[in-house]
């Protein structure tokens, strides 16, 4: 926090409010010194530490992803730049970095009027600047509905009815593709199956623990052919 001393408030409210920020921030300061410094204590265990005493790099990169949030907070309360204005007519564009497959939408932000403010002429395109943000799309569940017409001979009375789809888990209601995202999380992004379940109820969707590792469990069997034979290999 930058304060000018040649003009202090003269309200007493507001000098404790500036007092209390600072104070504030100090304590702040203080404890991400002490974080840091817990960190490079942890480095210096692990690089020069016995084997026993070697840091897991899962739990550095923990510690070091809180100090990045916080740096990333105490950059936020800096001023933004000044955006220049275009002084060429030639049209600006940004280099994306983000892969050509992802898909884009475009949202285009433009003046209100149509004449220029300062002398009242008319306003004409003459280049455009362009960047791109990376955005989210979240997750979403549907319910696949599946219906099977019955048909009736008036000849013989016979009833005829396609026969319903195999089922991954025998009487289950996880398509494939549920099942598939469940085995990804569990083990390629270690997610636990309690964790799991907790983001299927923020979706409205009740699911015990126990048919998820059922769910687990029986895809792991339909997977086991091709284990075994990715092994012999």
């Amino acid at each position: 926090m930058r304060i000018d001393l040649a003009n202090l408030p003269r309200d007493i409210d507001l000098l404790h409010q500036l007092v209390h920020d600072l104070v504030a921030e100090k304590e702040h300061q203080g404890s991400e010194i002490e974080k840091l410094r817990l960190i490079i204590r942890q480095l210096q265990r692990s690089q020069f530490g016995r084997k026993s005493e070697r840091l897991d790099p899962d739990q550095l990169n923990l510690g070091l992803e809180d100090v990045n949030a916080d740096l990333g907070r105490a950059e936020s309360k800096r001023p933004a730049p000044a955006v220049p204005q275009l002084s060429s007519p030639e049209e600006t564009k940004r280099s994306s970095t983000f892969p050509e497959r992802l898909p884009r939408e475009d949202v285009t932000f433009d003046v209100e009027a149509c004449s220029c403010p300062e002398c009242g002429g008319a306003l004409h395109e003459i280049g455009v600047t362009t960047s791109e943000m990376l955005d989210w799309v979240p997750a979403s569940v549907r319910v696949i509905r599946i219906h099977r017409p019955k048909h009736g001979c008036r000849s013989c009375g016979a009833i005829h009815q396609a026969p319903a789809p195999e089922r991954v888990i025998a009487k289950g209601m996880a398509t494939p593709g549920l099942i598939a995202q469940v085995l990804v999380s569990k083990y390629c992004d270690h997610l636990p199956l309690y964790r799991q379940a907790q983001i299927f109820a923020r979706h409205g969707i009740e699911l015990d623990r126990s048919s998820l590792a059922n769910w687990v469990g029986g895809a792991c069997w339909w997977l086991e052919p091709l284990h075994d034979l990715l092994a012999k290999n």
